[in-house]
């Protein structure tokens, strides 16, 4: 499989890091509008395991891109992009982390019961059936309930949503399985955040107020271990910002600001 697509011209200084995990390409739109004013990376994930994605990437960002370079994580890429600045300090010059899971284990808690409660009883109990499939504990077609469930939850992630024409998007249920499961660990013992804790250099977060993740479980976590870090909530906005009929050109007018500093 492709592990790297580009967007504008050389040299690349900008990467975009997809979520998930395992959902590829969903960032490619977004990447591409922003082409005319930068070159910009998109990896794609294709690892199972976080030392192993974060190898690749290196591998890649040494080959591709004119280091110090802006990396761009994307909801659970937030994670992997702050993963990366602390392995990596004298390869990433800055963070943004949009929409961006919590760093402590009770935001997960958080999450779930948003999204749950947003849900009809009946959607609600195919969910609870598509996480036993995910979770290996009902037996099921895997790469059928990862999509699906995605489905499920993104339909109520967004505050008011426009029609999402983002293009092509891959689901890989083996890539979410591995690092799915790794990063909820690392989450869970505390580790996520003490990795958060190394990065030196400056980190920005941008957020829905309407995000199922809870704005705080980023916000106040990183701003106690970060010495450069700042934190931007939008108003009328879930966890595709660029999609939010009242939210996007704010966005935009953020992200366009802060990948030019």
């Amino acid at each position: 499989m492709d592990k790297l697509r580009k967007h504008g011209n050389p040299p690349y200084r900008i990467a975009f890091l997809h979520g998930g995990p395992g959902v590829l390409k969903e960032m490619g739109w977004l990447a591409e509008r922003f082409s005319s004013k930068h070159g910009i990376l998109e990896p794609l994930e294709s690892e199972i395991t976080i030392d192993a994605q974060v190898a690749v990437f290196k591998m890649l960002f040494d080959e591709q891109a004119s280091c110090p370079i802006t990396l761009l994580g994307y909801s659970w890429g937030a994670w992997l992009a702050m993963i990366m600045a602390s392995r990596f300090p004298d390869k990433v010059n800055k963070v943004i982390l949009v929409s961006s899971g919590g760093f402590r284990e009770s935001d997960g808690k958080d999450t779930l019961n948003t999204r749950l409660a947003r849900l009809s009883e009946v959607k609600k109990e195919e969910a609870y059936s598509l996480m036993e499939i995910l979770g290996g504990t009902k037996a099921g077609d895997r790469d059928e309930a990862l999509p699906r469930l995605g489905e499920l939850f993104s339909s109520l992630d967004n505050f008011n949503p426009m029609e999402d024409n983002s293009g092509e998007v891959e689901v890989r249920a083996d890539i979410y399985e591995g690092l799915n499961k790794e990063s909820m660990d690392l989450r869970k013992t505390g580790k996520l955040l003490e990795i958060a804790s190394k990065v030196k250099c400056p980190v920005v977060a941008i957020h829905g107020d309407y995000d199922p993740h809870p704005a705080d479980g980023v916000r106040g976590p990183l701003g106690a271990v970060l010495k450069d870090f700042r934190f931007i909530l939008l108003e009328k906005c879930g966890h595709k910002p660029w999609i939010e009929k009242e939210a996007r050109e704010k966005f935009f007018e953020v992200l366009d600001y802060e990948l030019m500093i």
